[in-house]
């Protein structure tokens, strides 16, 4: 299990992380996510000892990371791809690393198929592609057998089939009732792997609970509603606490009224609807609405206005 208890980072007069505390359980997937700047981060170098804390624990089954006789075996990170030494061929790093703990070659050469490298293993690092590097990275990570997996971004690079390849093999490791802790800026893949969620906003915790429960908590499900009869629809619809919006002619979508209602008014006025369907919010709009304060860096419109630019 992963466990932080009042974990705290400061830089000088920046506090990165500001006494946060959760922790991670085995047998499920759990999301770790938080806009840029957030100490999502720092956090992850923390728990494997890369950053020292300022005040508090960070914790690998209850003990600091780099007091483990055998780290790797204990806890597999990916935080960055790219740390391999270019002229290595893929198998190579593999060994040397593996040798810190006693990894035979066969399971070295076994992490290779797995992860789709078995072509290339005996070829440089350096010609590798992001996909590649990133593939090699999670091969490095799984190195030790370990019974924590800890991942920063791992569908970096990949192709829609690698993608669908980690997001299978996450679920496996997960499945085995091992400890799997997950950052990435794609929403819509961690609403498809993660099962529970941690967020951090200016290095706070913002919210720690299932997907499920974040998603109905943050955000307001809406109606599509299709219809020849939709200005009359709309009429009769209005009320307190009732928002109705359409962005285009026949078409509504409407907050605050769930879709029977919606559908009894209709027949009662004998109004057609040519589609009536509950609208799930996504991930992305749940976690846009909780950490729009908590955003450093807003984009603007681009213009092409010379003067303006």
């Amino acid at each position: 299990m992963l466990e932080v208890q009042d974990l705290t980072k400061k830089y000088g007069d920046v506090t990165a992380v500001d006494h946060i505390s959760f922790a991670v359980q085995p047998g499920i997937i759990t999301g770790f996510l938080g806009p840029n700047g957030a100490g999502k981060s720092t956090t992850m170098r923390m728990l494997v000892g890369l950053d020292r804390p300022t005040s508090g624990q960070a914790l690998v089954n209850g003990r600091s990371y780099v007091a483990s006789h055998a780290p790797i075996a204990e806890l597999g990170a990916l935080l960055e791809a790219k740390a391999a030494d270019k002229g290595r061929s893929a198998r190579n790093h593999l060994r040397a690393i593996g040798a810190t703990v006693g990894v035979s070659d066969a399971r070295v050469d076994e992490l290779l198929d797995v992860v789709g490298l078995a072509d290339v293993a005996r070829k440089p690092v350096g010609g590798f592609s992001l996909g590649m590097g990133q593939r090699l990275a999670i091969a490095t990570a799984l190195l030790g057998d370990p019974q924590i997996v800890m991942l920063d971004e791992p569908v970096n690079g990949l192709d829609p089939d690698g993608i669908l390849w980690i997001r299978t093999l996450l679920k496996d490791l997960a499945a085995e009732g091992r400890t799997v802790f997950l950052s990435s800026h794609l929403m819509s893949e961690m609403e498809l792997t993660a099962e529970h969620l941690i967020v951090i906003g200016r290095g706070q915790i913002l919210a720690d609970m299932p997907m499920a429960d974040f998603i109905a908590a943050a955000s307001h499900p809406l109606v599509r509603v299709v219809s020849p009869d939709a200005t009359r629809l709309r009429d009769l619809l209005a009320a307190p606490g009732v928002s109705i919006a359409s962005t285009e002619a026949g078409v509504l979508e409407i907050d605050g009224l769930a879709a029977p209602r919606i559908g009894e008014v209709a027949s009662e006025h004998h109004l057609t609807l040519h589609e009536l369907t509950p609208l799930a919010p996504s991930l992305e709009e749940a976690f846009m609405e909780l950490t729009r304060d908590s955003v450093d860096y807003h984009g603007g419109v681009v213009t092409h206005d010379r003067k303006a630019a």
